[in-house]
Parts: structure tokens; C-alpha cells; sequence
């Protein structure tokens, strides 16, 4: 809290010499409240740590294979389990925003927002029986969601400049968004610089923002993400949006530390060494309306040295220092509104997001002696980003479920003016199959059949399941909404044999049962 102080002292001294020109001064913020409840889904009530209970396939059964797990490393884990054996996992969350917007001029302005995250029970003093609870203060977590300068109009063109730290939205928020769609709602700001150009039936952006500052342990070594965004609006039916994204992530990564002799031999070998990472991101977009009809399609392609990811699939010392990113997704959807009695809008829509999984390993590799110094090959699959998007509420929770494609169908409709209700139905499968150790199943426990032998493989099932959900949406006022709904996971095979499909593709979501899972949540949100 003394650091949120400060800043602030530290921007009103910075705006002090403009007070003069100050003419208006609007305060916001939103109030948002929600409970989350899933059965049958995950390992434990709270974040997954490695335990015993999260481990699929031991490290020794895998000798050789290139894994990748950021978190289990040569051992795989699963943050999910499909059974009851363990805790429901459930939670109320509730997330309160302040905003400040102060003008100086009509082209000059600056907003600040404060925010604040918290789950209920966990940020204030609770332990009735001794009183010695020290949690209010280790969990004081008021932040700056957002504190930039605006400036309109520049040199008397619709040119927009914004500094400081913001929340980047573009588009439907399929890439780039705020956090604001997932279950656990906690802020996503950028600290950046944006310009928009905005003339008639055209808007363009271009931002560059610092994701991770690292000197001066390396002048270079940051990670930065930019990009461009532009907008076409020709007719009214046709929207055309094209972007530009570009994560650069120069962080120094070296496997393990080498003497003159097996440093020679990395160097004959190209091991040891990894370069900048650059992942860009091209896509297209176009949507619309006509009549009561309506469209929306966006695809996206990915290029550029994957080397930050390559580091991770490291079976023995060393990773892969030549991994590229090349993949590709798109998500489609298209509904239609009917002119009758509660106004019902149906709506079909498909997605697929790349996937690679080359964690096998052939038997002439295995055989070879020098097996330890071979550089393995990767797996790459799409990279979200920073996506607003959730696709399922089990897997995708956070916008990071990559390596799978759906299909999927839904109607809403307005029972009531103020009120809006629907219900979904969609199918997911695995778009690349992960090689399971050869095993047979004894009462439920997979038992690998001559386990040093980790070439005998097995592909594991593809269908992940179906998902039915049903949702409602109160607006008590044009500032207080209430939402409920309900969804139902019908769990498929995959997701007991287990395919890596969780963050981003590099994180396996097998789990140890095969029973349905649930979520629940209810919701109020005040904005004011």
C-alpha cells in the first residue's frame, strides 16, 4: 500500500503545475461480484501444486521423450482429475474499480484506476480462536489497473495519443483482451504507449508496451509486445479489422553451465544456445450484420523463432534452439434473430486452434549412445496471447486452451424485457494426439508395460466431450445485472487418457477418473 501511495503523491506533484487548467474532474468504477463453483473438475480446493495426486506418468517411463511441462518438467501432471475422490473446488470472487478522469483542456486528460482482486475469506483477520491471523496485511492488493495521459487531436487531425499503463482491447478480445470474460476476473493492464488514427470509415492503432523489464541484469534482455490494428468499416454490413502482434522476448537461457571440453561440444553440436524469441502474430477479421442476420469470422497466423519455448523440452540437458512457431486458428460464427415473440437468435460457430505434439521418441533414437546430446524437437501449438476468449469453462477457464477444435450451436432469448436467457451446446476434440507409454488398465491404474522402454507408445483418444450449458441475465437497471448459469461437462475419452491442450498446449489435462463435471456460478455486477 506505502508503493500505491507514493505513486500517486508522485502523479498529482508530476500534474500539479496544470491544476490551474483543470475544468472537470468524473469518477467511476465498477462493483463485481461472483461465485464459482466446479464438481468433479480439479485436483485440490486451491492452485495446483506438484503433489503426489497431480502425477499422470512418472519421469522414468518417459526416458528420452522431449516433454516440455513448464511446471513438471520430464514428469507429467495434470491440474485436473474428473473424478470425485478429491474437494469440490468453489469460490466467491469479487473485483472493485475506481476511476478518476481528470480533463485539463478538451484534448488533454489523464485516468487513473484503482483495482482491487480478492476472494472472499482471504483478506482480513479471521482466525477467531487465537486472534493472532496476520492475513489482512499479506494480502493487501490495491493496485494501479490503469494511469496514462491523453491527448486528442493531434496537430488538428483525429490522432489520439495514450501513455501510461492501460488495458488493450481490440477487436472481440479473441487475442488481445481485459480479463473482464473469465470466471476468475482479475485485472490485465499493459504498460504501453498507443496512437490511434481515426478518420471516417477507418481506425488505426499501434501500440508498444513492456511485458518484463530485466535490467540491469541484461541491458537487452526485456520482453516487449506491440503490434498494429487496423479497422475498415466501407458499408454498414462489413466490418474489416487486420492486426499485427509481436511479442520479442530477449531473455538470456542457457541449459546447464559447460567447461572448456563439453563446451566445444555444444559447439560443434549448436547446443547451449538460445536466441531471441520473436513471435508474430498476423490475422484478419471480418464481420457484420445484415438484417437480422450477423457474422463473424477471424483467423490468425504465427511465425518467428519459438526458442523461449524450445527451452522447455529438455529430456535430458539440453532443448530445442531451432523451434519455430508456425501455426495457425480461426473462430467463426453466425447467428440470426427472428422476428417473433421473444425475439430468439440462434447461433452455429467452429474454431480450431493448432496443435503439435512430437513427444515420442523413435526406437533408432533410443538406441543411441549419445541419446543425451541430442537436440530435441519441440512442440508448438497456438499461442493465445492474452485472449479474452473462453470456449469452455473447464478447460479454457483463462483463455489458454490451444491444440483443439469445436464445434458448437446455441439460441438465447428476451422471456422478458429485462431479462436474457439461452443455452449452449458444443463438442471439442484434439486436433494432435498425444503418444501415451504403452500401459494395460488394472482397476482403474494404468500400469506401463516395460516401463525402460518408453518408445512403446499408445495415442490416446481424441474426443474431449461435450459441454450443454444454460445461463440468465437479469439488468435490474441500466447499472445492476445479475447473471446465473449452469454448464455440464460430458467428459470423453481424451480426458481420461489425457492430451496436451492446457496453457497454451504445453500442459496435460488428464485426469484419473472419467465421471461428468459441473459448474456453477451467479453473479452481480454495479457500475456507477
Amino acid at each position: 500500500m506505502r508503493s500505491l501511495y507514493v505513486s500517486l503523491i508522485g502523479l498529482f506533484l508530476f500534474m500539479l503545475p496544470a491544476i490551474a487548467e483543470l475544468q472537470s474532474v468524473t469518477v467511476g468504477g465498477e462493483l463485481r461480484i461472483r461465485g464459482n463453483y466446479w464438481r468433479n473438475t480439479f485436483n485440490t480446493t486451491s492452485q495446483p501444486v506438484l503433489i503426489g495426486n497431480n502425477v499422470r506418468w512418472n519421469a522414468n517411463v518417459l526416458r528420452g521423450r522431449p516433454i516440455g511441462d513448464p511446471v513438471g518438467g520430464q514428469t507429467i501432471i495434470s491440474y485436473f482429475d474428473w473424478d470425485s475422490a478429491g474437494d469440490d473446488y468453489s469460490l466467491v470472487v469479487q473485483r472493485a474499480r475506481l476511476n478518476i478522469t481528470a480533463e485539463f483542456t478538451q484534448e488533454i486528460a489523464a485516468f487513473i484506476e484503482l483495482d482491487s482482486f480478492d476472494v472472499w475469506g482471504e483478506n482480513f483477520r479471521s482466525d477467531y480462536l487465537t486472534g493472532l491471523d496476520n492475513r489482512a496485511q499479506n494480502f493487501n492488493n490495491v493496485t494501479i489497473n490503469q494511469a496514462y495521459i491523453q491527448a486528442e487531436n493531434i496537430f488538428g487531425e483525429p490522432l489520439r495519443l495514450r501513455i501510461g499503463r492501460q488495458e488493450l482491447l481490440f477487436g472481440k478480445g479473441w487475442l488481445i483482451g481485459d480479463n473482464s470474460n473469465h470466471p476468475e476476473f482479475s485485472c490485465l493492464s499493459f504498460d504501453a504507449v498507443r496512437l490511434s488514427y481515426a478518420p471516417r470509415h477507418f481506425e488505426f492503432d499501434a501500440f508498444w508496451s513492456k511485458l518484463v523489464e530485466r535490467s540491469p541484469i541484461k541491458s537487452n534482455g526485456d520482453t516487449d509486445f506491440s503490434g498494429i490494428y487496423a479497422r475498415y468499416h466501407p458499408i454498414e454490413s462489413i466490418s474489416i479489422d487486420a492486426y499485427w502482434f509481436w511479442v520479442r522476448d530477449a531473455a538470456e537461457r542457457h541449459d546447464i553451465n559447460s567447461g572448456i571440453l563439453l563446451g566445444w561440444i555444444e559447439s560443434w553440436r549448436g547446443l547451449n544456445t538460445y536466441g531471441t524469441s520473436h513471435l508474430h502474430t498476423l490475422g484478419l477479421r471480418m464481420y457484420g450484420a445484415v438484417n437480422r442476420f450477423d457474422y463473424d469470422v477471424e483467423a490468425a497466423f504465427q511465425l518467428g523463432d519459438a526458442s523461449a519455448v524450445g527451452f522447455l523440452f529438455k529430456p535430458f540437458n539440453y532443448g530445442d534452439n531451432r523451434a519455430k512457431y508456425n501455426s495457425w486458428a480461426v473462430d467463426l460464427d453466425v447467428g440470426y434473430r427472428f422476428d417473433i415473440l421473444w425475439q430468439p437468435r440462434i447461433n452455429f460457430g467452429a474454431g480450431y486452434f493448432y496443435g503439435e505434439d512430437n513427444r515420442g521418441i523413435s526406437f533408432r533414437d533410443w538406441i543411441n549412445p549419445f541419446l543425451a546430446f541430442q537436440r530435441p524437437k519441440s512442440s508448438i501449438s497456438f499461442n493465445r496471447l492474452f485472449s479474452n476468449t473462453v470456449h469452455s469453462y473447464f478447460l479454457d477457464e483463462m483463455g489458454e486452451l490451444s491444440n483443439f477444435w469445436t464445434v458448437r450451436t446455441g439460441i438465447s432469448a428476451f422471456p422478458l424485457e429485462s431479462v436474457e436467457a439461452g443455452m449452449n451446446l458444443a463438442w471439442f476434440g484434439v486436433v494432435d494426439r498425444f503418444e501415451m507409454p504403452r500401459h494395460i488398465r488394472v482397476q482403474g491404474l494404468r500400469v506401463p508395460i516395460l516401463p525402460p522402454l518408453s518408445f512403446l507408445t499408445q495415442a490416446a483418444r481424441s474426443d474431449i466431450g461435450w459441454e450443454l450449458g444454460l445461463w440468465a441475465k437479469y439488468h435490474y437497471s441500466e447499472d445492476l445485472v445479475f447473471k446465473m448459469g449452469w454448464t455440464r461437462l460430458f467428459t470423453g475419452g481424451a480426458l481420461h487418457d489425457g492430451n496436451f491442450n492446457d496453457l497454451n498446449g504445453l500442459v496435460f489435462n488428464g485426469g484419473t477418473g472419467t465421471k461428468d463435471a459441473d459448474y456453477f456460478y451467479i453473479e452481480a455486477t454495479l457500475q456507477f
